[in-house]
């Protein structure tokens, strides 16, 4: 027997996916910005590994000889993405469902035991929760990473305007590398976010689109339609 259960209200879903945009078009604008002074690169002394990133690069993707453009558009967007972050803290702290989403005392060994079982190092399934504990830390780290995206940035915007927030954060040059480590931070979650909603499936991705996920229930105990789970209920 089939169940819906209620899973992502509309206003989470909202936020998603006005996030998904304003943070994808955001990156594509600093990468604007970085084309006019791309000195970083992983290496030592004369030695370069990777360098980020190679003239080919830019000439590829048409990213450069766009610093105006680039700094247009980022510092627009900056607003978009900061009220969407301020109205889905305020969301999640009014409705509760910061219940859901903050790492509890049991999300660390949930969080283990999800990364076992996706490298096929655990056969044991994680149990079914709303999210499980690699999830809840996800979720707070991106949240976490929004705000010193925010702070950095007006750091190196406005270095002198906000001084004492540069100096705070270490002078001009390490606030630029903080932005620079928190914008490939939401590159990788980005690429593993993906790989595990494909991974998780169709039913996984509705709910983030519908707001419901169907589940498979024994005959004669379906509880009501569209039931809500409870922060830590697992099934």
């Amino acid at each position: 027997m089939k169940k819906l259960v209620d899973k992502h209200p509309l206003a989470i879903r909202w936020f998603h996916w006005a996030n998904f945009p304003v943070l994808s078009l955001m990156i594509w604008s600093g990468l604007w910005i970085y084309w006019a002074n791309d000195v970083y690169r992983i290496g030592w002394g004369s030695t370069t590994l990777f360098k980020f990133f190679p003239q080919s690069f830019y000439q590829a993707f048409h990213l450069d000889h766009k610093l105006a453009q680039g700094m247009a558009w980022h510092f627009v967007l900056m607003w978009v993405f900061f009220i969407n972050g301020l109205l889905y803290v305020g969301y999640t702290l009014l409705s509760g469902e910061w219940r859901y989403l903050l790492p509890n005392r049991h999300s660390f060994r949930e969080a283990w035991e999800v990364t076992l079982h996706d490298l096929g190092l655990r056969k044991m399934a994680p149990l079914v929760q709303k999210y499980n504990g690699a999830q809840r830390i996800a979720y707070t780290a991106v949240v976490l990473m929004g705000l010193g995206s925010l702070l950095t940035g007006l750091a190196i915007y406005r270095p002198t305007q906000f001084a004492w927030l540069t100096n705070l954060l270490g002078g001009y040059g390490a606030a630029r590398v903080e932005h620079f480590v928190l914008t490939i931070g939401y590159v990788l979650f980005f690429v593993v976010h993906v790989a595990q909603v494909v991974r998780a499936g169709w039913n996984n991705f509705r709910s983030m689109v519908a707001g419901f996920e169907i589940e498979d229930v024994p005959a004669g105990a379906a509880g009501p339609v569209l039931a809500q789970r409870e922060p830590d209920a697992k099934a």
